[in-house]
């Protein structure tokens, strides 16, 4: 069975490396317009937010929410209160700082693997920035309906957990060291490595926003209402010029951006890589939290945009 997938695999990979060929002039031309894409929209919306929230990191920030939220984490979402440095960083931080929090927690056995991936089904959301600004202000011209998007990425996030905190044993309390959060840090060397760890991150969301852009153009080319939709279950960004300032386009903006995309799938793997979690749950997570923004937004698209 895994040879014939993979052998479909390599015929499809054929097939594309046989278009890119045939078109290399639009090839290039998409591969310019991502760049752009990236210059005048990715990076600034995103490095600097990059940097703050790998700062607070560094800093202790998640060992600093821990007890305050540990009341909320385990009856809510049967998962440890460390867990909750993971669902506050994925909210504020965007794709994918949650699940690569998920995984570091796994690795220093603050969660067990079962509580691990189950938060990766929800904790893994995308930047307030990039809801607020880019899709609010630069798509809606109103920062107010940007608000409204992130408010309803907020809350299809904590259903999706709900949705998920049945699909394991409750979590079990387990005595955990708690350092000083600034212990032996300072403020210089964290920022330093913070904007360190921000570029290589940037680096990253750009490799794959650039390849899934090129790859969702043909897509966009359909044109009406299945191009947009099909765009944006490829890539998150490259949604952004094809979205409308109406009920449609801000149903699917909050659908998208509770999917992230094939683009956003492939960085979440990239950061679990050998932390010994499964994609699963943050497969079938994207998909319900998607189910739910449409849901949302499909209800409250009048008052947002009234």
């Amino acid at each position: 069975m895994r040879l014939r997938w993979r052998g479909l695999a390599c015929l499809c990979l054929c097939g594309v490396l046989v278009w890119f060929l045939a078109d290399a002039g639009d090839v290039r031309a998409d591969t310019k317009d991502a760049l752009v894409l990236c210059a005048r929209s990715v990076i600034p919306s995103l490095f600097p937010f990059l940097v703050i929230s790998s700062l607070l990191l560094s800093l202790g920030f998640g060992q600093l929410t821990a007890p305050w939220l540990a009341g909320l984490m385990e009856p809510l979402f049967r998962v440890p209160g460390a867990g909750s440095a993971a669902l506050v960083l994925g909210l504020v931080g965007g794709y994918p700082i949650g699940a690569g929090t998920a995984a570091d927690l796994y690795r220093e056995s603050l969660v067990s693997r079962e509580e691990a991936e189950r938060l990766l089904a929800f904790c893994n959301n995308s930047n307030p920035v990039f809801l607020i600004s880019v899709l609010g202000a630069g798509v809606f011209g109103s920062v107010r309906t940007g608000v409204w998007l992130w408010l309803i990425h907020v809350l299809s996030a904590l259903l999706t957990g709900l949705v998920f905190r049945g699909s394991g044993k409750a979590a079990v309390r387990r005595p955990v060291a708690r350092p000083a959060p600034f212990q032996a840090v300072r403020f210089v060397p964290a920022l330093v490595g913070a904007v360190r760890s921000a570029l290589s991150g940037m680096l990253s969301v750009c490799a794959f926003v650039v390849f899934f852009y090129v790859l969702a153009r043909p897509l966009a080319a359909l044109g009406g209402r299945p191009g947009p939709v099909l765009v944006g279950a490829v890539e998150l960004f490259s949604l952004t010029p094809l979205l409308t300032a109406d009920r449609f386009g801000l149903v699917l903006a909050a659908g998208a951006a509770g999917w992230g995309g094939l683009s956003v799938l492939c960085q979440t793997l990239a950061v679990l890589e050998g932390s010994g979690l499964r994609l699963r749950n943050c497969l079938l997570g994207k998909a319900v939290q998607c189910a739910f923004s449409l849901l949302l937004a499909a209800l409250l698209a009048g008052y947002v945009l009234g």
